[in-house]
């Protein structure tokens, strides 16, 4: 079985506070990022052989999100190389708890102008796992949805919502309404944290596992996967009772790419042959608090991550 990751590659920049900078001028740190990219690199830092389907930008910027993917033994094979497109950019803003907010640079690059062409022929035996800002940004989008509806791979999709992306509430909501459709249809999995629930769905001051509960009956979902930062993560789904697991301490540097590694340390185990489904929320938890605890999208590799929950049993 091949873990196919399809979605965005891109570049993170994040304040550099070891150094003073000046009115004139500021220090960042160029972190290869973006939530699939995070993703495939988790999920095979955890053992499992994830490939990459991305459109890389022909600049320098797509030169070190191709090398970070290579180094960290990710599949290109099914990467697209552009030239003249340049690689996407989020400004990443960190408040005094480590929590992150992006500011994204995304018009005319290399993430958005998929075709029907660049997508690759997959088998019943694949699994593959989407979602993200591929989503919500067209050209893309459409052409994504269309792969989705007629591939006959598994499917698995993160919500990862990002409002500076599509502020209009109700209009991100009718974005991914089709996606969800095609999950529900095909078996699949959605991830959200409880804040993405709850931006997209403010009506009536619902619980996130309100909101999720609802949303599995809306679409037919067999299993929505929620995060809910320090407190945990629970699942519930249309026919399923709701399941939760505490969350783990951990001195928080920052939050990015944490539920982009939850993704992947959950998928490292329901893809498994046991499906427990409480092992793999547990999973999840521990490689996002071990992500938190660095600087930048930093997944666990798999003895880091059972290190940690053999501590905590």
């Amino acid at each position: 079985m091949r873990v196919v990751v399809c979605g965005e590659a891109l570049i993170d920049l994040i304040p550099d506070n070891s150094v003073p900078g000046t009115t004139q001028s500021s220090l960042w740190q160029a972190h290869s990022a973006g939530g699939p990219l995070n993703t495939a690199i988790a999920l095979a830092r955890l053992g499992l052989p994830a490939q990459f389907l991305g459109r890389l930008g022909g600049d320098g910027f797509g030169a070190q999100l191709r090398s970070h993917l290579a180094v960290n033994r990710v599949g290109l094979d099914m990467t697209v190389q552009t030239e003249s497109e340049p690689t996407s950019l989020a400004i990443v803003s960190v408040d005094s708890t480590g929590q992150a907010t992006y500011t994204f640079h995304l018009l005319n690059t290399a993430n958005f102008n998929w075709t029907g062409q660049d997508f690759p022929q997959l088998s019943a035996d694949d699994w593959l796992h989407t979602g993200s800002l591929v989503a919500v940004v067209e050209p893309g989008r459409s052409a994504l949805l269309d792969y989705l509806s007629t591939t006959p791979a598994r499917l698995s999709f993160d919500l990862n919502v990002r409002p500076t992306v599509q502020p209009d509430r109700e209009r991100y909501a009718e974005l991914l309404a089709p996606f969800l459709k095609v999950l529900g249809e095909r078996g699949g999995i959605v991830r959200a944290s409880d804040e993405d629930l709850r931006w997209l769905y403010p009506e009536g001051g619902a619980s996130a596992q309100d909101i999720a509960a609802g949303m599995a009956r809306e679409h037919g979902l067999d299993l929505v996967v929620v995060t809910a930062g320090g407190e945990g993560a629970f699942a519930v789904g249309a026919d399923r009772e709701p399941v939760s697991v505490p969350g783990i301490p951990t001195a928080v540097a920052d939050t990015v790419g944490a539920g982009d590694t939850f993704t992947a340390g959950f998928l490292s185990v329901w893809l498994s042959d046991d499906q427990d489904l409480v092992r793999a929320l547990r999973t999840g938890c521990a490689a996002a608090s071990i992500t938190c605890s660095r600087i930048g999208a930093n997944p666990p590799d798999a003895d880091e991550v059972r290190a940690l929950l053999s501590s905590r049993s």
